[in-house]
């Protein structure tokens, strides 16, 4: 589904990813992980087109995207949900999610909006309880949940999301988490970009470990959570042997 070569992305004179190789198949989740300042986020907004590389391709579902603006690949089927939720504050629940559809929804019929909105308020409840309230008025965790469900609106078949536990109690993380894995369940293909490395490990397949912007470390979840370079660097975890 995408294809991502020898990707390499400035801001001003720094070189914030160098030569990256990365690959998502379709309906997989992926994960990347690393340190603040790894070029998590940088990647993330190369892909969608917010930042535009120096060199390299990037291919979604054959088509290059490289040269393209934000919009037309958002209409191509890629949904970001950006780090700290950025919403339409002043707007009401519904507005923002109703925002999120605008690549198809002036063509489309009320019957057919009304679906895609069911079944985001399906996945998160609580936004049909709250869809007249102001975003801004919500909480932390309501607030995530409405900047993912607006990604939806827009038919998204990639979702990327950067950071979607920053700032969230942890009993909120879960129930974001337990939300994403049911979308892949049903066959979206995820890109999640988290800090919390370990429960990102376990709910991808695969995993990408960034390090001053170049992939140090790549494969399956499973075995970086196993992984003793990654467990002392990412997980908490000391190697056998270390001094306490």
């Amino acid at each position: 589904m995408l294809e991502v070569e020898g990707l390499n992305a400035f801001y001003g004179h720094i070189h914030a990813l160098k030569d990256v190789f990365f690959y998502v198949d379709e309906e997989d989740m992926v994960c990347v992980i690393g340190a603040n300042g790894a070029g998590k986020s940088t990647l993330l907004k190369s892909l969608i087109g917010l930042v535009k590389p120096q060199k390299g391709v990037i291919r979604f579902l054959g088509k290059d995207l490289t040269s393209l603006p934000t919009h037309q690949i958002v209409h191509l089927g890629m949904g970001l949900v950006p780090e700290r939720r950025q919403l339409f504050g002043p707007l009401s629940v519904l507005d923002n999610l109703r925002l999120g559809a605008y690549p198809w929804i002036r063509n489309a019929k009320e019957s057919v909006i009304e679906k895609h909105l069911e079944w985001v308020y399906c996945l998160f409840p609580i936004l049909k309880e709250r869809r007249s309230q102001k975003a801004g008025t919500l909480s932390g965790g309501q607030q995530q949940m409405l900047a993912i469900g607006r990604a939806l609106m827009s038919r998204v078949k990639l979702l990327l999301l950067d950071e979607p536990s920053l700032g969230l109690a942890p009993r909120v993380v879960l129930d974001i988490f337990k939300a994403l894995v049911d979308l892949h369940k049903e066959g979206l293909t995820i890109i999640l970009v988290e800090q919390n490395a370990q429960l990102a490990l376990k709910v991808s397949q695969y995993g990408y470990i960034l390090e001053n912007g170049k992939i140090s470390i790549q494969g399956k979840s499973s075995d970086l959570l196993i992984d003793e370079k990654v467990k002392h660097a990412y997980l908490g975890k000391r190697k056998e042997g270390a001094d306490r």
